[in-house]
């Protein structure tokens, strides 16, 4: 986005033990930025004249756990939105276990990222997923209902060791029912040293590109519906490029009103 977005990894590192995941391996345990340095950081990017910000991490729900004087995520942005109320906090991928739901009482932009990666509650187990559907379902719910604008994707993985065609069709009835509003799908391969590359049960390639084409098609159907949803509200965007085109806070990709150049805060009505 040239000068207008600016990257804040606050945190580095995963402890959890997902059956398919090789990066508590090969990152470590999690580590956290103190805050007077993200802080610093936060001034000297708004100094450069960036007006919006996206905090990220490895396991960015964990952000605090670990220093010395104990913090939170939710700690981290209410310090972070006292810095300077002109500039848009975006929050970048959270564990659904690590949402803190009075995230949704903050003035941050509302576009969350929350990955689920199955619907059938034996799959999750065997990934070693710490949640059930339910608990993802209630939580994206709520936050459909307090904010009906708010962007909401996930991640899904497609053809983990042991999926049947009936832990497929879970996953398919959830999706199409739920509030969410775009999918990345990642079909499964074996990443060695993960738990998931010795299990039994390994789903054949054609059926995997056939059950990630529907997941597929699924996501352009609630794409749809969240832009036929959305159409006629008017959301702050900042423009980018050359300024013809501008990212809503729920970051919708529009036209912007003419007569702008990049890097400023506009009205739009999609």
């Amino acid at each position: 986005m040239g000068r207008t977005a600016w990257t804040l990894r606050v945190q580095t590192g995963c402890e959890e033990s997902c059956s398919y995941c090789i990066i508590p391996a090969t990152r470590g345990r999690s580590r956290s930025r103190h805050l007077d340095d993200i802080l610093a950081e936060t001034g000297r990017v708004l100094g450069a004249g960036y007006k919006e910000i996206v905090i990220t991490g490895v396991h960015l729900g964990s952000y605090g756990r670990d220093l010395d004087s104990r913090s939170s995520l939710l700690d981290l942005m209410t310090a972070l939105l006292a810095v300077d109320p002109a500039v848009l906090f975006r929050v970048s991928s959270l564990e659904p276990m690590d949402f803190p739901k009075d995230l949704l009482d903050l003035s941050i932009a509302p576009h969350f990222h929350l990955p689920l990666q199955h619907a059938s509650n034996r799959m999750l187990a065997l990934m070693k997923r710490p949640y059930t559907v339910e608990y993802y379902a209630a939580l994206v719910d709520e936050i459909r209902r307090r904010l009906p604008h708010a962007s909401i994707g996930s991640d899904l993985i497609v053809g983990f060791p042991g999926e049947t065609d009936a832990d497929f069709d879970e996953l398919v009835t959830y999706l199409e029912r739920s509030p969410l509003t775009h999918l990345h799908v990642f079909p499964y391969s074996d990443r060695p040293g993960t738990q998931a590359s010795a299990f039994t049960g390994k789903v054949h390639g054609g059926v995997i590109k056939e059950r990630s084409q529907r997941l597929r098609e699924i996501s352009r159907t609630l794409q749809t519906r969240f832009r036929e949803a959305q159409r006629g509200t008017a959301r702050p965007a900042l423009t980018i490029e050359d300024g013809s085109i501008a990212v809503t806070d729920n970051y919708f990709r529009v036209p912007a009103p003419p007569g702008h150049v990049r890097n400023e805060w506009v009205t739009v009505t999609l």
